[in-house]
């Protein structure tokens, strides 16, 4: 396949357009600054600009393009940009795939599990209903920027990321390093639900998505979900570390501010719409993603 990405300077887009490429797939790759090399294209989605005779024919198209929600405080300002950086790329991206000549096959377009806010013990599928926080708010407005593509006839798959496991970057290189420091543990109460998904089935999952004839929104976590002291406690087994130190809720409010909500937030999501298209999971439970985690 000729596929474009965006986003993919960062931690996912790094390690899905180097498996791509290794897969036998032409990549381009969208960039801010002037192009350099014959593969990128340069775009400015802040003003809406996406040139789409430099995309030429597509056979698909990945955005995985936005701030990163835990990495700043929330702020309103940084509020503001968590949602402006997803619907300026996503309406900008869309926009040129409706202007070629010939529309694209497929847009994965990236998501999140946010969409389902708070949803306690009960087990999260594709058809649950949405939240109503901020980042519940965030993805249907996100999604929603798809819809010109959805309605051009263009297949769209939502990716509705969860906790990714990757030793660097997001919550879990956090977590790491307070392992590998011995003062790791359950954060707040621990009896939250939550539903990672190692880098490697993530990588796997969004080419499964590319390829193969999925539309709508697909839940990208390990099929057990577990809560967060079950998390932790795997996770210091496989480090040979102790998972005694919690971090009480007040703590993680006063550091992580609005933010610790997220972190404290129960959700049990299943990945059924992948697991109902014959996706297999390389590390389909907690043991196996902290045991890849140690290893990696």
């Amino acid at each position: 396949m000729r596929v474009v990405v965006s986003g993919a300077s960062g931690l996912i887009g790094r390690h899905l357009v180097a498996h791509l490429r290794g897969a036998g797939h032409d990549v381009l790759t969208l960039v801010r600054r002037p192009a350099r090399e014959p593969h990128e294209v340069q775009w400015d989605p802040s003003r809406g600009e996406l040139d789409p005779r430099a995309l030429g024919r597509l056979d698909g198209a990945v955005n995985l393009s936005g701030a990163g929600v835990g990495d700043q405080r929330w702020t309103d300002d940084y509020k503001r940009t968590i949602l402006t950086s997803r619907l300026d790329t996503t309406s900008t991206l869309v926009g040129a795939l409706l202007r070629l000549d010939e529309a694209p096959q497929v847009l994965v377009n990236a998501s999140a599990i946010g969409a389902y806010g708070d949803g306690g013990s009960a087990v999260l599928t594709e058809d649950a209903p949405r939240g109503d926080d901020f980042l519940a708010d965030v993805v249907a407005q996100w999604e929603g920027a798809t819809e010109p593509a959805s309605a051009a006839g263009i297949r769209v798959a939502l990716a509705r990321t969860g906790l990714l496991a990757n030793p660097v970057g997001g919550a879990f290189g956090q977590l790491l390093t307070l392992f590998k420091l011995g003062l790791g543990g359950p954060l707040g109460s621990g009896r939250q639900w939550w539903s990672p998904i190692s880098m490697p089935d993530e990588i796997s999952a969004l080419q499964f998505l590319l390829t193969q004839p999925v539309s709508g929104p697909a839940n990208l976590t390990c099929p057990e979900p577990a809560t967060n002291t079950a998390l932790t406690t795997a996770l210091g087994a496989a480090l040979h570390r102790p998972s005694l130190v919690p971090a009480p809720a007040f703590a993680l409010k006063l550091v992580l501010g609005e933010f610790a909500g997220q972190v404290l937030a129960s959700q049990r999501v299943v990945p059924s719409v992948l697991l109902e298209h014959g996706f297999t999971f390389r590390h389909p439970d907690v043991a196996a993603v902290t045991g890849w985690l140690a290893r990696a």
